[in-house]
């Protein structure tokens, strides 16, 4: 029975990882998501049912489009399987229950938002603010269910307010918001599923994983010291983190102090 669910839950994640490529392609060009239907960018020809098949038809078309032969982008099957694995790693975590259901539903949000924000240095409201509706919706069933609620709360006003604290202090002290406001709405949507310490343990490795990145791109020189820097990646790659392996990693912690 396990290993139905598991495999389920991977096709699941494969089949939403096909429609965020759309999302990710249409939304910073305020196109429809729903219409028109899959086609080529390239040549404008519809794609075929049978060449939607999530990786496989990527692999089995040599990464090409049949019609006019025009490269397909690799990223295209690797966001398909990241959805995927990310879906599976967290049934094995949670298995069948109210968190499966709250991470399941907050993963295409952060995908959709974490490589938006790497193309276009944008953070799109018609993803954070339709993600946060969705919060709120979970906090009414975990309310009926009576279970906590004041946690997800607590963890969306941290999660949002440090990012603020940080802008204002920037504007006050350098005279620029260092962060994006968009930041601010990313942390308060992931604070807003992950609970007020799961919360901590994103916003601490946010900034470790932005720091590692900020370097890299210096080093190699593929950034400046000028330039900006999306720092929404890093907060959604540090809420994968959480999500994953936040308890063990606090519990790690905790019982160094101990």
């Amino acid at each position: 029975m396990e290993s139905i669910i598991s495999i389920t839950i991977f096709i699941l994640g494969l089949l939403i990882g096909s429609f965020l490529n759309v999302c990710i392609y249409r939304i910073p060009r305020g196109e429809s998501i729903a219409y028109p239907p899959s086609h080529c960018t390239s040549c404008g020809n519809n794609i075929k049912s049978y060449d939607l098949i999530p990786v496989i038809s990527w692999i089995f078309l040599s990464g090409k489009c049949r019609s006019c032969g025009e490269k397909i982008s690799i990223r295209y099957a690797l966001v398909e399987l990241a959805t995927a694995i990310l879906f599976l790693l967290t049934y094995f975590r949670y298995g069948v229950s109210i968190f499966l259901l709250r991470y399941l539903i907050l993963i295409p949000f952060l995908l959709v938002i974490a490589m938006i924000d790497y193309d276009t240095m944008e953070v799109y409201t018609t993803t954070t603010w339709l993600a946060i509706a969705m919060g709120a919706v979970l906090l009414g069933v975990n309310f009926y269910m009576r279970e906590q609620v004041a946690t997800y709360v607590y963890g969306a006003l941290l999660g949002a307010g440090i990012i603020i604290i940080i802008i204002l202090l920037s504007k006050l002290i350098l005279g620029t918001e260092g962060m994006g406001w968009g930041d601010a709405e990313i942390c308060g949507l992931c604070g807003l599923f992950l609970g007020f310490k799961l919360t901590l343990i994103m916003i601490f490795f946010s900034f470790i994983i932005g720091g590692v990145i900020g370097v890299y791109l210096l080093r190699f020189k593929k950034k400046n010291g000028r330039s900006e820097m999306p720092f929404g990646p890093s907060i959604i790659m540090a809420a994968f983190l959480s999500i994953l392996w936040g308890d063990k990693i606090l519990n790690w912690y905790l019982g160094t102090l101990n």
